[in-house]
């Protein structure tokens, strides 16, 4: 027996897959040896099956269509698939394939050959996704299928869906994202939850939503039943009647439910309780009770019940079965349930029913239950009057629908059906209802047949028998023609008044024109629009105090919002501004608020400020804090929100700094600790603590912010910061970091020593390059090679170009045998120079011998012996020169004859020299040893045609500095040339000389010499020397000079430049009396200018006085006029009194006068006078006017005593002596009444009506101020 196929394929292990065709293959379980045969009936070819979800569901994929298969059920389907390759398979459910592709979810049903349905949507988690397909059937579905879907069409709104009809059954919206959803078995009622976790339940045939738990961790349907179970935090709760879902079984708990189980019988919940899992089983019976309910088994179902107890549960349950069991008309079950839960009256018509029923089973043979007269009572105990009226009319019941009516007590609905019909006893029945109404006390709805019958009148009448005025007031409202009655309005309206129906008695006292009656009715009633109606056009005056009390009413019935507009009307801000905060009109209380005076608004501002600060609005509620001055808590408002740079605003204002420093220093350590380290940084540069925040970096090892702060705030310290870091990031072997933080602060050579220490060279060869350009790079490149040795050296070398350079700077660093191991390898024509470098070193070095031997191999011996020579090895440098260089014999010669000289053994050089032929260098040593007269001796023996040259080089010889000034003069001097000396002396000058005392003794030398010996210059001489000294500020040396050549007026100007006037006063004095008058006349010009009167006191005390004037210092002035005589005094005790008048300080010239006396000059009247007018008319009253007047008067009587003892052709003031007087009695009179002031003096004018100034009427006038002056009375 053979296998035939075309390929066979192990999958996994577990699976082999045997294409026995193109388009179909055999799929064998290995381990169990079951078998699926996938087939495409289309006859596609069969690319490719894959074994999916726990390895149950078979996927396969032809070029058009899609296979799928379920290996436990052995269903397969095929549908029309275009494939892209990027589809996902979800195979959670049993009965369908979810597939997702491009934001599509399509279903399989499994054994179904097409599409069961396809949608749009983005989330495809199996929290989100619910399909129930054909699981449990409703019992009242038992024909139709089942086949329902509910997904996300966005993460607020669920879609449930009919799959067998492709229709949506529902729509659900929510206000925050779900994340958790599932129907129940039969697609009727859907559990879902949101992020709050909160669990809500809708049902999908009413479309109603109710919600369960306000907190949910857990919650599943029970398999095969519609009972749901949820974690509340502590509690387990159970619905197991979830139509009623206020009925709730609770159970405490400790842990967290993690599953649910149910198998023999039993249902268990799975508590995870720390490390032990607990199990809570469940009320099976209740469980099995919804199941039999639901399969319409309500025999079991009734004796389940039978067994509980009555409790909420169980009660809700005898409702629901018999509510079903009416619902089917099971009768007796339905009596059962009742009367369990104590319905007696619905028990008792039941039984009646239920006997109705088996009689005409009896009668009929058939359903007794389906007798339209059981229908009808059926009816009517559902309350269905209408349908059982129907029922009953249908058979021509008439006489039972009247029946029927009547024992309801619904007469109205009797006689309607009794018109309808035209029943014979109509007018019977109405009447028997009206007496009936009437005997009952049931004047209403008598009142209601009269207004039916158009007997409005009887009707009104009836209404208000029963006290009914509203209705009446209604029935005149709804008849025009009823309001021409005043009285029957008036009636009605004190009625509805006493019954508290006072709008409506309003609307009829204004009816009736009792325009205050219905304004008051109106306000009573609280109908304050109507009221404020009426006043606008009856009472105008009072419609501001019903706005007020109309928004005083709103705000008693808590309508905060339609009472403000009311109280805005009746300008009550503070109270609108109340009624918006209350209402939560926030805008409007805004606008309100800020139109109110700050002592108005102060509770307001707080509750607006708390409100902002609630919602977020955190400016506003800052607004309004500082307003209510709630700094504080403003504050706080920003640090629970986080926004320290706010709080730290508000703080400034109402925290001391310490304390804001704390608070901040505090809260950035926390956000420090939480990780917060960029809003940590913010608080501690807000309180000004850069160094914490930078320590916070630092700790933190985030060397970015902590650099840019050091930047920031310790600019100085940046260099030194990165430093340190990059010195740590070394040590730690962080190289790449420390490489960064070396460069930022400028240090790339430690960069590439830390690179060179590590061993890495490119990189150290890198940052080279970068930071010191080619030579930094060419000296890393050096030291690789040095590194390396040998012959990969010289590659590396010879790689970067740089054999010549690695050479070059091996030799300039005495790395000589490194530069020979390049140079014998690849440049050997450097090895010489190599040898000559080397040779140079060991000079330097001191190793002469080996430095011989390099200097040798260099073929450079001439460099060997000017080594020796340098070092005045003379015997090895003759050695040397002789064996290998005779030219250079004569240099070590002269080399003995240079030590020679600097030794001072002249004969030993001048040798030497001439042994090599070098007079010339004999002449050049002795002339720079200023050995001239040696110099000279060699230039006539061996260089005479050198001879006139040398002469003018002895010549030139002389500097120009003033020390060699110097020293050329004294020999001049020396030499007798005077004159010459002269001349040198006088080129000693400033601009050569910084010293003044060296250019003085020069200049005194020059002068010296001139007077003695060249007296024919001595005034040019002197003249130029004198000048100089004056430049340097030497004035009396430079006037000293002037005196020596008699030149007595230039050296008295000199004195009076240098301010040495005691000196120039004394020589001209002494000296040249003609030059006295210019020497004074100058030194009071000086003391003028320099504004000194003290020390011109005893030069010109006249000059002085004026000074002391001018400056305003009269007491000096004055003290200094006493000393000079009684005329001198008086002229300017004048001036100075004059001043004081000026200056209105009369008090003050009358003391001066006092102090000094006055005098009888006729130049003084005028100041007398003028003192009298201002004392006069001055305020005399109190202490000082008294003083005042007393000086006065003395001052005056001393100059009439003066006078009086005078001749009048001595003093020419005589003949005022009248008019004095007169003011000497007016000023006497005056200070008596001015320390009278209590008896009645009242000032100047009572003075001009006294007795005393009646006899001198002419005076008087003057006296009075903006009269004409004292000139009548001889003071003028």
């Amino acid at each position: 027996m053979f296998d035939c196929y075309l390929k066979r394929v192990i999958y996994n292990k577990r699976f082999e897959m045997t294409y026995v065709a193109l388009s179909q293959v055999i799929v064998t379980n290995m381990s169990t040896g079951s078998r699926v045969n996938m087939k495409s009936r289309h006859g596609y070819e069969v690319k490719q099956v894959q074994v999916l979800g726990g390895e149950r569901y078979l996927v396969g994929h032809t070029s058009p269509t899609l296979l799928l298969g379920d290996l436990a059920s052995c269903k397969l389907s095929e549908v029309a698939w275009q494939s892209g390759g990027n589809e996902k398979f979800y195979l959670e459910n049993e009965n369908v394939c979810m597939i997702f592709n491009a934001g599509e979810l399509s279903l399989v049903e499994y054994g179904v050959n097409e599409v069961l349905g396809s949608v749009r949507t983005e989330h495809m988690s199996p929290h989100l996704l619910s399909v129930r397909i054909n699981e449990r059937k409703h019992r009242q579905d038992q024909e139709a299928d089942c086949k329902k879907l509910a997904y996300l069409v966005d993460l607020r709104t669920i879609c449930i869906m009919d799959l067998s009809l492709g229709t949506v059954l529902a729509t659900v919206p929510h206000d925050s994202i779900i994340n958790w959803l599932e129907l129940n078995e039969t697609g009727r009622k859907l559990l879902f939850r949101d992020r709050r976790l909160r669990l809500h339940l809708y049902d999908v045939g009413t479309q109603s939503l109710t919600s369960l738990l306000s907190y949910c961790s857990y919650v599943q349907w029970i398999p095969q039943s519609d009972v749901v179970v949820a974690q509340n935090k502590t509690s387990l709760c159970v619905w197991y009647n979830i139509n009623i879902p206020d009925k709730t079984t609770m159970f405490p708990l400790k842990g967290e439910v993690t599953s649910l189980e149910r198998r023999g019988g039993r249902t268990e919940v799975m508590v995870k309780t720390g490390v032990d899992t607990v199990t809570y089983t469940l009320d099976e019976g209740l469980i099995e009770f919804g199941t039999a309910v639901d399969d319409r088994d309500y025999l079991r179902a009734l004796s389940f019940l039978e067994g509980l107890e009555m409790s909420g549960e169980s009660e809700a349950m005898w409702g629901t079965l018999g509510q079903l069991s009416l619902q089917d008309r099971k009768l007796k079950i339905a009596e059962r349930c009742y009367a369990a839960l104590g319905d007696v009256a619905k028990v008792r018509y039941l039984r009646e029913v239920g006997k109705l029923a088996d009689k005409m089973t009896l009668e009929t043979g058939q359903d007794g239950t389906t007798h339209y007269l059981v229908e009808a009572k059926m009816a009517a105990l559902n309350k269905q009057l209408k349908q059982a009226e129907a029922i009953l009319l249908e058979r021509g019941e008439l006489d039972m629908v009247m029946t029927m009516y009547q024992e309801l007590h619904r007469w109205e609905d009797a006689i309607e059906v009794a018109a309808a019909r035209s029943h014979p006893d109509l007018a019977t029945l109405k009447a028997t209802h009206y007496q009936h109404l009437l005997d009952s006390g049931q004047e209403e709805r008598a009142g209601k047949m009269k207004e039916r019958e158009g007997d409005l009148p009887g009707a009104i009448s009836l209404y208000m028998k029963a006290g009914l005025p509203g209705k009446a007031a209604k029935l005149i409202s709804q008849h025009q023609e009823l309001s021409s009655q005043p009285d029957l309005l008036r009636h009605i309206a004190s009625s509805l008044s006493e019954g508290g129906q006072f709008e409506k008695a309003g609307e009829l006292f204004e009816k009736a024109q009792e325009l205050q009656q219905a304004m008051e009715a109106y306000r009573r009633a609280g109908a304050f629009r109507r009221a404020v109606e009426l006043a606008r056009s009856a009472y105008p005056t009072q419609v501001v105090k019903l706005e007020e009390e109309w928004g005083v009413y709103l705000c008693g019935r808590r309508e905060y919002e339609a009472a403000i507009v009311h109280l805005i009307e009746a300008g009550r801000l503070e109270k609108a501004a109340e009624a918006a905060i209350i209402s939560r009109q926030w805008s409007k209380a805004v606008q309100i608020v800020d139109m109110l005076q700050p002592d108005q608004a102060g509770e307001h501002y707080q509750l607006l400020a708390s409100h902002f600060a609630s919602t977020r609005d955190l400016p506003m509620a800052e607004k309004y804090f500082l307003r209510a001055n709630m700094a504080q808590e403003a504050m706080d408002m920003y640090v629970r929100a986080e926004d320290w740079r706010a709080a730290h605003r508000v703080a400034v204002g109402c925290m001391p700094p310490d304390d804001i420093r704390e608070l901040y220093v505090a809260q950035a350590g926390q956000m420090e600790r939480e990780g917060r380290l960029g809003e940590a940084e913010q608080l501690f540069l807000l309180v000004n603590e850069p160094d914490q925040a930078i320590s916070m970096y630092k700790k933190a090892r985030q060397y970015d912010p902590m650099v840019h702060l050091v930047a920031q705030f310790h600019s100085d310290l940046l260099t030194e910061t990165h430093l340190l870091l990059a010195q740590e990031l070394e040590a730690e072997g962080a190289v790449r970091p420390a490489e960064k933080h070396f460069l930022e602060a400028g240090d790339w050579k430690s960069a590439v020593s830390m690179y060179r220490e590590k061993g890495q060279w490119e990189d150290a060869h890198r940052v080279a390059k970068n930071g010191g350009g080619v030579s930094a790079a060419n000296q890393v490149a050096y030291t690789w090679a040095q590194n390396l040795g040998g012959d990969s050296a010289v590659k590396l070398m010879s790689k970067f170009g740089l054999l010549e350079t690695a050479v070059d700077y091996a030799t300039d660093h005495f790395e000589f045998d490194f530069a020979f191991s390049i140079a014998k390898v690849a440049l050997k024509e450097k090895v010489t120079d190599i040898h000559l470098k080397k040779a140079l070193h060991l000079e330097d070095e001191g190793k002469f011998r080996e430095a011989e031997e390099s200097f040798a191999a260099a073929g450079k011996p001439k460099e060997a012996v000017l080594m020796y020579v340098h070092q005045q090895a003379w015997d090895d440098a003759q050695r040397v020169a002789e064996l290998h260089c005779p030219e250079s014999v004569s240099d070590v010669l002269i080399g003995q004859a240079r030590v020679a000289f600097e030794q001072k053994n002249y004969q030993k050089a001048e040798g030497h020299l001439l042994r090599a032929d070098r007079p010339d260098l004999v002449a050049k040593f002795y002339k720079e040893a200023d050995m001239w007269q040696d110099a000279l001796r060699i230039m006539k023996d061996y260089l005479p045609h050198q001879l006139d040259e040398f002469q003018k080089e002895m010549a030139a010889k002389s500097g120009t500095s003033y020390r060699d000034l110097l020293s050329q003069a004294r020999t001049w001097e020396q030499s007798g040339e005077h004159s010459r000396a002269v001349d040198v002396y006088l080129q000693v000058t400033s601009s050569n000389c910084p010293d003044h005392d060296v250019l003085q003794d020069s200049w005194e030398k020059a002068v010296d010499l001139t007077l003695k010996f060249a007296s024919t210059r001595s005034v040019d001489v002197v003249t130029l020397v004198s000048d100089r000294l004056a430049h340097l500020g030497r004035y009396v040396q430079a006037g000293e000079m002037f005196l020596s050549v008699e030149m007595v007026k230039e050296g008295l100007d000199m004195y009076m430049a240098g301010e040495a006037w005691d000196k120039a006063r004394e020589i001209a004095r002494n000296i040249a009396p003609r030059y006295v008058e210019y020497v004074e006349q100058a030194y009071v010009d000086y003391l003028r200018e320099q504004n000194r009167p003290d020390e011109m006191q005893g030069v010109d005390p006249e000059g002085a006085l004026r000074m002391y004037c001018e400056k305003g210092q009269w007491q000096h002035c004055l003290q200094l006029a006493e000393k000079q005589g009684a005329v001198v005094l008086e002229k300017y005790v004048a001036l100075y009194a004059a001043h004081l008048i000026k200056t209105s300080a009369p008090l003050t010239a009358l003391q001066l006068f006092n102090k000094y006396g006055t005098s009888p000059n006729p130049q003084n009247f005028n100041i007398y006078k003028h003192l009298c007018v201002e004392v006069f008319s001055g305020d005399w009253e109190g202490e000082g006017g008294c003083r005042t007047l007393s000086l006065l008067r003395n001052v005056l009587l001393g100059l009439v005593e003066t006078l009086s003892h005078s001749r009048e052709d001595r003093v020419p003031g005589s003949q005022r002596v009248p008019a004095l007087s007169l003011c000497i009695t007016l000023s006497h009179h005056a200070n008596c009444v001015s320390g009278c002031a209590p008896a009645g003096w009242a000032g100047s004018q009572d003075l001009c009506e006294s007795p005393e100034v009646h006899r001198h009427s002419a005076p008087r006038q003057s006296l009075l101020p903006g009269r004409p002056p004292l000139q009548e009375d001889g003071l003028g």
